[in-house]
């Protein structure tokens, strides 16, 4: 295959050419007129299975015959050959050692970390081994750390990681993956020199930046017709440039993994010798690039080649510049250019490192039905499989809220096993959503078999399924028990447990299969977790639920799968490695933004840099090197867009050092440079416009006026409690919604208690305490009061927090409340508690209703009416304007409309506010008006007893900031509080 030589062979091929096609077709020129058993004895080790595929694809296309053997690298240590290499240790195995050996260590150093993070420190802790086992160093290397003059952090976390000693060492640790990888490969290397093996062997698509990789092509290189083939070899690397690159630093220059292979090899920039005669797509376009990437030391290049470089102008047809100003317009614009592209029969392909672009881009393409091929497939835990177990494991130990419970009620696969007449998916989903309404109208935080029950027996929509709803109720009641244990028990007995409340989530109330559990790509992913983890158990480790809980999705959220449903042929969605070796079309560069294209290094927090030489890692900077190696390959495409949005969602953003770099370069080398990048940026304009019509709605809906429907007079209330008067009169709309529309807001899920809750607790509190008449001391009234309050807030189990709070405020103003309340004892005597009222007026044909909390009778004669409010009473201007609240009870209780409370006058009216100034409100007895009360509230009703008048929004609110129930039907906020209403006649 080669002529003999006494140099290693290194190969590149340039950026811009498929990659797998040169690869097969220089094996093929080289290998003409061989034999086919010397065809078969060849080698070629690969770095990725998608790579493997791509050159057996490639050797389709010539004649039949023997092939030469594809292998991966990773696979390398499962060759018969290596039959006596030791297993390693199972991964998770590992984990679960390296865990208990953290929480020891946290147990020792509670101050370090907290437990919740044990599972992340050993996952880290964990990668740090392999890491050390690929450089091929032990525990020696840790050891001779030294750091002086260091931060306490540093000298913590060489503390911390002497746990990882153990592990280091195949005496204590077994061993790694990583290890025995480095292994094989170093006995390979040894067999090929032992054995003068004169077997072609080429290794292709590496670029040496893991030292077990390196060693490897180190060792492939010197063989007799061994060779590297290095993927997106710059040719156009001068000898000033490849000098600079030589020296220490410099990591973040896309070849400098070439450079420091071949100063390896003991070769130099014109050792490294092309493999195939294929040009790039663009050498003009590779030119400018290389250019644009000179290293700082070397940037002053610009000045002098930039002026000279010529035929830059030829790059503006292919090559486009798109600068959203959002990530949204960023999506829609590379959704589009995409689109374009199935049009035109194009093979197009996103390639971004930003799975978030990549989602965005992704529901964008769905407004066509087209479905990229995603090479990075779904998280496992957002699959439906995966979320169910997800859910169910943070669940356990906990008493279900009704939030949670209808997470899993709803979630796609539960049910998906009832088969039975009555119990199909579509009854589970209807019982579901009606159920939840019911829970929502009483607020029930946390739902009980009673309160299921009830609902089942007071539906009545359909009493044919009544039987049906029960078994369902009965089913679903059996299920919320299983979460509520929190024993300390085994991973195994955990991992039973999680199953069996999934796959009776899933089987539903009749079912008899929880297949659909474990159907699909998804869950077939999911069951090999699974079965992995109870693999892994039979250890016996014994942890609590909240650590089986951290452990399992820690685990799962590291998986991906993808996703089995058809996509479409010409769109695909790359990550950085797969553009190594891209075969497309037109290739958008998304995501071109600092921190995201190359992503900020990230921080280490176990070694400094100064650490990571001493202990034989690579520097942080390797991975932007690779970011850069991977840019400077996927922009030799025959057509290129590149894009970025100018802002994310938090702030401005910073451009790709790389996109900076190649748009200065282009500002300043020429006016034929300039306006290049003029033409490349206008191109991105057209782009960005287009992606601005396509958001723009077709029918600009003008916003709303402000509300004041007029309903027919039949459909307006005849009846209102005392309480909504007040409403009527500073929201008329919420009366309208209500009262016409029959529309009444549900409580939110998982509801934090609020002031009506407070108000109902209080108002409770008062009844039982004032109900009790007996003769005792001021002490003794105070813990009576202090009794019955703790008493009745026990009751609020649903809030137990919050409850304790109000305790602790009524503690505080017990002394004051029981005072005043022994001083209107002696003012007259409690006549009804709680009393309900109802009186019909009827000048206009209308009712009034509603609890009057308190009545008195004044020792000197006549009535004392309160009300007792849980914030502050209303003022004294209210009171005249708004709050009628107690005028129309004093109405009430002359009229004799009040039970149990014969008719008398009223000579006080009194708002009691329980707030922690005990403010009282008092009316004296020439301010009750029974007349002229009268009249105005005749006065009231007549006004929306007339067609002309509606029922405006916010009439009348207390602030500007005052948040009402209805605001969004009435669309506040596309009108204010300030603008005219416009009357307008509904039916």
């Amino acid at each position: 295959m080669f002529e003999a030589s006494d140099k290693p062979r290194l190969f590149g091929l340039p950026c811009g050419v498929d990659y797998p096609r040169e690869v097969v077709r220089g094996f093929m020129e080289r290998m003409a007129g061989a034999s086919p058993e010397r065809v078969a004895r060849a080698q070629i080790i690969v770095n990725t299975s998608k790579l493997g595929r791509a050159i057996g694809d490639a050797f389709g296309g010539y004649a039949p015959g023997l092939k030469p053997r594809i292998r991966l690298l990773s696979r390398l240590p499962d060759d018969p050959v290596f039959h006596d290499l030791e297993l390693p240790q199972a991964p998770l195995r590992q984990k679960l050692d390296m865990a208990r050996l953290v929480e020891a260590f946290l147990a020792r150093e509670a101050g370090f970390a907290p437990k919740s993070g044990i599972f992340d420190l050993a996952d880290s802790l964990v990668s740090v081994v392999g890491e050390l086992h690929e450089a091929g160093a032990g525990s020696e290397a840790l050891e001779g750390i030294t750091i002086p003059n260091a931060s306490r952090h540093w000298q913590e976390s060489l503390q911390f990681l002497g746990i990882a000693f153990p592990f280091l060492d195949r005496e204590t640790g077994g061993v790694t993956a990583e290890a025995r990888l480095r292994e094989a490969v170093e006995r390979l290397a040894d067999d090929w020199v032992l054995s003068g093996r004169d077997d072609p062997v080429l290794v292709v698509g590496s670029t040496g930046s893991r030292p077990t990789t390196a060693l490897l092509m180190e060792a492939v290189a010197r063989l007799p017709q061994g060779a590297v083939i290095f993927p997106g070899a710059d040719p156009h690397v001068t000898p000033r440039v490849w000098a600079t690159l030589r020296e220490t630093g410099h990591e973040e220059h896309p070849q400098k993994r070439l450079v420091s292979l071949a100063e390896t090899l003991g070769l130099g920039r014109t050792d490294v010798m092309p493999w195939s005669d294929g040009a790039p797509f663009d050498d003009v376009r590779n030119r400018l690039v290389s250019l644009a990437m000179r290293p700082a030391p070397v940037t002053d290049d610009w000045m002098r080649e930039g002026p000279k470089f010529a035929g830059v102008g030829a790059i503006a047809a292919t090559t486009t510049l798109i600068e959203a100003p959002d990530i949204q317009t960023e999506a829609t614009a590379a959704a589009l250019v995409l689109r374009e592209g199935v049009e035109a029969g194009l093979r197009s392909v996103l390639v971004t490192p930003d799975r978030d672009l990549a989602r965005r881009v992704t529901a964008e393409l769905d407004r066509w039905r087209i479905v990229p091929d995603d090479s990075a497939g779904v998280p496992l835990n957002q699959t439906a499989p995966g979320r169910l177990l997800r859910h169910v494991v943070g669940l356990l130990g906990q008493r279900i809220t009704t939030e949670e419970l209808l997470v899993l009620l709803k979630h796609p696969l539960t049910a998906t096993g009832a088969s039975s007449a009555g119990f199909e998916r579509g009854f589970h989903l209807l019982w579901s959503r009606e159920m939840e309404v019911h829970l929502r109208r009483r607020s029930r935080a946390y739902p009980t078999i009673e309160d299921m029950r009830a609902w089942a027996m007071s539906e009545k929509r359909d009493p044919a399924q009544a039987e049906q709803r029960q078994v369902w109720v009965e089913w679903v009641g059996q299920i919320l028990p299983l979460f509520v244990e929190a024993p300390q028990v085994a991973i195994g007995a955990h991992l039973d447990r999680v199953l069996d409340i999934a796959g009776a989530l899933v089987r539903g109330p009749m079912g008899e299969s929880d297949a659909e559990l474990w159907a699909q790509g998804p869950g077939r992913a999911v069951r090999h977790l699974v079965e992995t983890l109870a693999a892994t158990s039979e250890a016996g480790d014994v942890m609590s639920v909240q650590a089986f809980g951290d452990l399992f999705r820690a685990l799962i959220s590291r998986e991906t799968v993808r996703d089995p449903s058809p996509t479409h042929p010409g769109v695909m969605i790359w990550g950085t490695l797969e553009a190594r070796f891209l075969d497309a079309d037109r290739v958008v560069l998304g995501g071109l933004n600092e921190t995201v294209w190359p992503e900020a290094p990230a921080s280490d927090p176990w070694f400094s840099r100064d650490m990571r030489r001493q202990a034989g890692l690579s520097s942080p900077d390797q991975k932007t090197g690779l970011s850069a190696h991977d840019f400077q390959q996927a922009i030799g495409a025959r057509e290129v867009v590149l894009i970025r949005a100018r802002r994310n969602a938090e702030t401005e953003t910073v451009p790709s050092r790389w996109v900076s770099r190649l748009t200065n370069l282009m500002e300043g080398m020429s006016g034929e440079g300039k306006e290049t990048l003029r033409e490349m940026r206008a191109r991105g304009e057209r782009w960005i416009e287009r992606a601005k019509m396509i958001e723009t709605p077709e029918v600009r809906v003008a916003p709303a006026h402000r509300p004041s429907p007029r309903p027919p007079v039949d459909a307006r209330p005849r009846q209102l409690s005392v309480t909504r008067l007040e409403t009527l009169i500073r929201d008329p709309y919420e009366i309208y919604a209500t009262r016409v529309l029959k529309l009444n807001k549900l409580d939110p899920l998982t509801r934090s208690a609020d002031a009506r809750d407070r108000g109902t607790a209080l108002h409770t509190i008062m009844e039982r305490y004032l109900s009790e008449d007996r003769e005792e001391t001021v002490e003794e009234s105070r813990a009576r009061l202090l009794a019955v309050a703790e008493a009745v807030l026990a009751e609020v189990d649903e809030h137990p927090a919050t409850a304790r709070l109000w305790l602790g405020r009524l503690r505080r103003i017990t002394a004051g409340l029981v005072d005043a309340e022994r001083a209107r004892k002696a003012k007259g005597d409690i006549v009804a508690l709680e009393a309900k009222g109802a009186m019909h007026v009827p000048e206009v044909d209308f009712s009034i209703t509603g609890t009057v909390d308190r009545v008195d009778r004044h020792k000197s004669g006549g009535l004392i009416i309160y009300d007792y409010k849980s914030g502050t009473p209303p003022t004294a201007k209210q009171v005249g304007k708004y709050a009628i609240q107690l005028d129309v009870e004093a109405m009430m209780a002359v009229a004799g409309k009040i039970d149990g409370v014969a008719p008398e006058s009223v000579v006080e009216l009194t708002y009691i506010g329980l707030n922690s100034a005990l403010k009282l409100f008092e009316r004296a007895v020439s301010d009750v008006d029974i007349e002229t009360m009268r009249k105005r509230l005749i006065r009231l009703i007549a006004t929306y007893d007339d067609p002309a008048t509606g029922y405006t929004s916010r009439r009348a609110m207390q602030s500007l900031g005052y948040v009402t129930d209805f605001e969004h039907l009435a669309r506040y906020g596309e009108w204010s509080d300030w603008d005219e209403a416009l009357p307008e006649d509904v039916s």
